[in-house]
């Protein structure tokens, strides 16, 4: 599945994972940047909580999106597949010039959303402009490649990620969030040895990865990302490795970005927030 086409008049709209933990008030630098990219005092964002079992998921986000000065914050709450069919959330999602993905369990995303008319709607939304959100679970969600569930630690080994299909916003990015605070550097490590095509994301908490239409990345928050490059590998015994073998992969290029360093996917050179305008 490719990203959605980009109408010739139009520049996708921003794609934002953040790896969870965020800070949910009025001052917190990565809600108030993402409100404002939805228009500000005229957003409409349509705050989808699929991915969580709780009942109240996304009230909370709908008070600090109304503290932000958002002028409309609306829960959808797309809990089955007949739901994602429905006309009264398509009409509500058409109209909407934001949308936010809460956190939870992404396979409650994808298996609910994936391949229904508000999946479809949510990638043109998106390639027609409109900033996508995806905290935690909603993080993981919005790539193409998407970590299902997968056990911790340093040390990439067979099995250790099991991928699914996501939403296919971006096939550029595999993430992986809550990364340093969970430990969580062995299985991206072992998803980009599945397709070594991506680039990997391991986003900390309260930190995301604001994705521009350009494809440059800007990281906002007070964690650090760390960009896992994959594209000069040199060898991997991902292909012969038993499962649960610890896996050898040789010529990756890493980097920890902090708030204000940018990455272009294009040419996967990364910028520290000093070099960023020269």
């Amino acid at each position: 599945m490719c990203p959605a086409s980009v109408p010739p008049d139009a520049k996708r709209g921003w794609i934002i994972p953040i790896g969870g933990g965020e800070k949910k008030v009025r001052s917190s630098k990565i809600l108030g940047r993402f409100a404002g990219l939805c228009g500000g005092e005229t957003a409409r964002i349509a705050v989808i909580p699929t991915a969580s079992e709780l009942e109240d998921a996304g009230h909370r986000y709908l008070s600090v999106f109304r503290d932000l000065g958002v002028g409309r914050a609306e829960i959808l709450p797309l809990e089955t597949r007949e739901d994602c069919e429905d006309w009264t959330w398509l009409a509500k999602l058409e109209d909407a010039s934001g949308i936010f993905f809460t956190g939870g369990n992404q396979l409650r995303l994808s298996t609910t959303i994936g391949g229904t008319s508000v999946a479809r709607l949510i990638r043109r939304k998106n390639a027609g402009g409109v900033p996508i959100a995806g905290t935690s679970a909603g993080a993981a969600f919005v790539c193409e490649h998407m970590i299902a569930f997968g056990k911790s630690g340093a040390t990439p080994r067979s099995g250790m990620a099991t991928l699914a299909p996501g939403l296919g916003l971006t096939n550029r990015v595999i993430v992986d969030q809550h990364f340093r605070q969970r430990d969580r550097i062995g299985r991206l490590l072992s998803a980009l040895a599945y397709n070594p095509f991506a680039t990997g994301f391991g986003i900390d908490e309260d930190t995301a990865a604001f994705i521009g239409p350009d494809d440059v990345v800007e990281v906002l928050g007070s964690g650090g990302l760390t960009v896992i490059d994959p594209s000069k590998l040199q060898f991997s015994s991902m292909d012969t490795a038993r499962m649960g073998q610890a896996i050898s992969l040789i010529g990756l290029n890493l980097h920890i970005l902090l708030e204000g360093d940018r990455y272009d996917l294009h040419n996967k050179v990364a910028k520290a927030a000093a070099q960023a305008d020269r």
